[in-house]
This record gives structure tokens, C-alpha cells and sequence, in this order.
């Protein structure tokens, strides 16, 4: 008999961190899943670590050829049997009760609900996106908890509220779309969830259901991915975004800034342009920001605030 939830586990080379997290899955209270570790084209032996797991709910794929997070996943979706499809990452921990949890929450909810999600607890960063030693917080913030009876769309064009791994989904919430975008290296969590709440709708509770942890080769220290992950959303949400020119002028902001922190001067100015033409009212936001960052260079108070809607909220991890 197939297993009620699958739950798929991505990885390259973290066999240290990797026991644990497949761990805190196979503990959990609820016991009928599945778990289907994908190994990315690891060069250490994940293989070995996975088999001698004595679990017949375990079960391993390799990918030959390393393709990020997205194209893992998507092979693992490929396997699946379960109902419901759960995510968890090989340096993240689930807590107890997590399944039991939102397996229950989809029995009192209705039917048009395609996934429900809660928060983490992060290890390594702190609110205001300051990492290190002993930081620690909590994510997505309890304000601004995404409504049933909202906008869903508008508000993850704002900020992502799913983390893959805080989050369970019905099989059949994107219906036969595929789930990720291989050519987003990061990023590709927020723009599954901007696709995701144009089919269904998600419920989000705010009690956290994972812990966390900042590791040194974590996707979201690369800039370069970032920025092509922000890209793929522009481009595969274009439609969409048409009729929304706040909100696309909000991500050209947040992609001119990644180009010209990257030192792409030239292709930072051209989308800040066209951010300011779709919205110029942003003008206001860009100009606090840019005087924030002088008062920084000249060693004096920062006394400007960004608008709620310029901060990096979009960034889970």
C-alpha cells in the first residue's frame, strides 16, 4: 500500500548534517509516509549513509549530474506516491509533530485548501537579516499571516511566505504544472508560491514546525543565484505581473539593488528605471535608501525608514 505522505529530501554532499534530518522525519508521530532522499550528484558517499538507515520507508535516487535544489526535488516528485507531498532540506530539522499536525489541519479545512504552512526557527541570522554566532529568529514573522480571504497572489508578490519545508501540499494543488523551475537556483521556493496561489489557496498557521540553521554554503550567501532566481520570477510570472505594475515595480527595485550590490552598474540602472516608470512613487522609497547608505559611508545616524514593503521579507532563510 503507498504511503499517505511522501516527503522529499534534496542533497549534495551533507552527509554531517544529513542523518539528522532524515531523522527528525522517520520519528515524526504520524508514520504512514514515505521518504525519498535524492541525491544530487554527490561526490561523498550519501549513497552508504542512506542505505544503512534500516527503514523500509526510506528510499534512495541518485541524480548523475548535479542539478540544484529545484531539479532534485522535481526527480523526487517524480517517485512519489503519497496524497499529500512534504520538503524537507538535509541541514533543517522537523519538529515532533509536525505531520500530525498539518495532516489534521487539511481534515477541518475545506477543500480548495492546496497546502497549509507554518514557521521555523531560524539558527545563524537574526530579524533584520544580521547572520552569525547565536543569532536566532523566527520565519516568516507572525505579522502579516496570509489570510483566506485575501489576495493571496498580491501579498507573496510582496514577501514569501512558504518555506518548502515548513509547508505539506496536496499532490494534486498545481495540477499537472511542473512543481519547480530548474533554472532558478534560488529563489525557486517564493517563485513556486507565486505560481502555487494562482491554482489554490494556502492556509498558514503560525506555530513553527522546523528548525533551521544558516550553513556557510547556504544558496541564499550566493548573490549571482539570487539575482537569477529573482529573474525567473519576472519572467515566468510576466503575464500576471502586467496588470500588477506596484508590485513588479517592487521586484525591479529588489533586482537593481542585487545587480548593482554584484557590481552591474550599468544593467542595475536599467531596471531601476523601469521599476520607477511602472510605479514612480518608489522614487521615495530609493531615494531613503540611498541616503541610508551615505549616512553609513559618512559614519553618521541612520535616522531614514524604509517602507513595510521595501524591506527583504521575500528572503525565508
Amino acid at each position: 500500500m503507498d504511503a499517505n505522505v511522501s516527503v522529499i529530501l534534496p542533497t549534495f554532499n551533507r552527509v554531517r548534517s544529513l542523518p539528522a534530518a532524515m531523522m527528525s522525519v522517520l520519528t515524526q508521530s504520524y508514520v504512514d509516509l514515505e521518504l525519498i532522499v535524492v541525491d544530487d550528484g554527490s561526490s561523498e558517499d550519501v549513497e552508504g549513509l542512506v542505505r544503512g538507515i534500516q527503514d523500509a520507508r526510506v528510499k534512495y535516487i541518485r541524480r548523475q549530474v548535479n542539478g540544484g535544489a529545484a531539479a532534485a526535488r522535481n526527480t523526487g516528485l517524480s517517485h512519489a506516491k503519497g496524497k499529500f507531498i512534504g520538503f524537507q532540506d538535509s541541514d533543517d530539522i522537523w519538529l515532533p509533530g509536525k505531520l500530525i499536525r498539518q495532516v489534521a489541519l487539511f481534515s477541518t479545512l475545506p477543500g480548495h485548501i492546496g497546502a497549509v504552512t507554518g514557521g521555523k526557527i531560524i539558527y545563524g541570522r537574526d530579524a533584520f537579516f544580521n547572520y552569525g554566532p547565536a543569532k536566532v529568529a523566527y520565519a516568516p514573522s507572525p505579522e502579516g499571516t496570509l489570510r483566506l480571504d485575501e489576495d493571496q497572489l498580491g501579498h507573496l508578490l510582496r514577501e514569501n511566505r512558504i518555506s518548502l519545508q515548513n509547508a505539506l501540499f496536496r499532490r494534486d494543488c498545481l495540477g499537472e504544472a511542473v512543481w519547480f523551475d530548474i533554472c532558478a537556483r534560488a529563489n525557486e521556493d517564493w517563485e513556486f508560491a507565486i505560481r502555487l496561489v494562482q491554482q489554490t489557496t494556502v492556509y498558514e498557521d503560525i506555530e513553527p514546525v522546523v528548525l533551521g540553521f544558516i550553513s556557510p554554503d547556504s544558496i541564499s550567501s550566493n548573490s549571482r543565484k539570487q539575482m537569477m532566481g529573482m529573474l525567473r520570477i519576472l519572467r515566468n510570472n510576466k503575464i500576471v505581473l502586467e496588470s500588477r505594475a506596484r508590485q513588479r515595480s517592487r521586484l525591479l527595485i529588489d533586482l537593481a539593488v542585487a545587480l548593482y550590490k554584484a557590481g552591474k552598474t550599468k544593467r542595475a540602472l536599467k531596471f531601476m528605471v523601469a521599476a520607477l516608470r511602472d510605479h514612480p512613487a518608489h522614487i521615495g522609497s530609493v531615494g531613503i535608501a540611498t541616503l541610508r547608505k551615505a549616512c553609513k559611508i559618512a559614519g553618521g545616524p541612520l535616522k531614514f525608514r524604509l517602507p513595510a514593503e521595501s524591506a527583504e521579507t521575500h528572503k525565508l532563510n
